[in-house]
């Protein structure tokens, strides 16, 4: 039986996620990798133990984005006529972002170097992005003669901007870690071994707040992005209401009256 594509590492409250496919770059192919990320993205989601991922690839890479090597070779997702190949996307590459809308447990990405293609795409799927200075982005799909076939074209206009989107889709050229903290692809830039313990930390102090109440604040952020504001106010006071009625709230309000720490357990 193969490795997973994703390994899961429990540190306290957050979750650690590499993708294990260094030999391919962390390339985004076949059923186990598109698997992987359904499976564990709702092992994880009902698990309110957990209050962040961070998501990382292993070796120089961060996710070299589809495997070029299928694509000379009209095999994998690349195989048959047109109408084949939209479906073979449908059942495939473009599950994982349909993963990630359905993920409500705030996830960080550490992208420790190059996220290319469909690679740039999953880092915009993160919520919070933290670049290793050897990180390069590119939505390079023009330079293989394809579109974003996995919702790129959604993603990114939505982290940076229309225009900064249209420049790196429709140039295909590569930036590297200073542009995109300057474009506001990534929120900061950290030497390559401080990559993970600042992802890591960033995401311990996530999950130092109540669990429920990040996964709904989370849920608001993702509604905010589409709704109108009568739409985000509807659902906040919703969610606000069953708030107020958990445990944890009635924890932190004790604490802050204790001038204590509080304890949550996601209840």
């Amino acid at each position: 039986m193969s490795e997973p594509f994703l390994t899961v590492e429990r540190h306290g409250a957050v979750a650690l996620l590499t993708m294990n496919r260094p030999a391919t770059r962390n390339a985004l192919s076949g059923e186990d990798c598109f698997a992987d990320f359904e499976r564990v993205f709702a092992e994880l989601d009902a698990d309110l133990s957990l209050g962040a991922a961070v998501l990382t690839g292993a070796g120089s890479a961060f996710c070299s984005g589809g495997n070029v090597a299928e694509m000379r070779d009209r095999t994998g997702m690349f195989a048959g006529s047109a109408e084949d190949i939209a479906a073979n996307y449908r059942a495939g590459i473009q599950r994982i972002p349909r993963a990630f809308q359905r993920l409500r447990l705030p996830i960080i990405a550490a992208v420790n170097g190059p996220a290319i293609g469909a690679g740039n795409d999953l880092a915009c799927m993160c919520d919070i992005r933290i670049a290793s200075e050897a990180a390069r982005f590119a939505e390079s799909f023009v330079k293989v003669g394809i579109v974003p076939g996995d919702g790129g074209c959604w993603l990114l206009p939505r982290v940076v901007g229309f225009a900064r989107a249209a420049e790196l889709a429709l140039t295909g050229e590569t930036i590297d870690a200073a542009e995109a903290l300057r474009i506001g692809l990534v929120s900061r830039i950290v030497p390559a071994e401080r990559l993970l313990p600042e992802s890591m930390a960033l995401a311990g102090r996530i999950a130092a707040n109540p669990p429920q109440v990040l996964r709904w604040t989370k849920q608001l952020l993702q509604q905010a992005r589409e709704g109108t504001l009568d739409e985000a106010l509807d659902a906040a006071g919703r969610l606000q209401g069953l708030a107020h009625h958990t445990r944890d709230h009635a924890e932190a309000v004790a604490a802050f009256f204790d001038k204590r720490a509080p304890v949550f357990e996601g209840r």
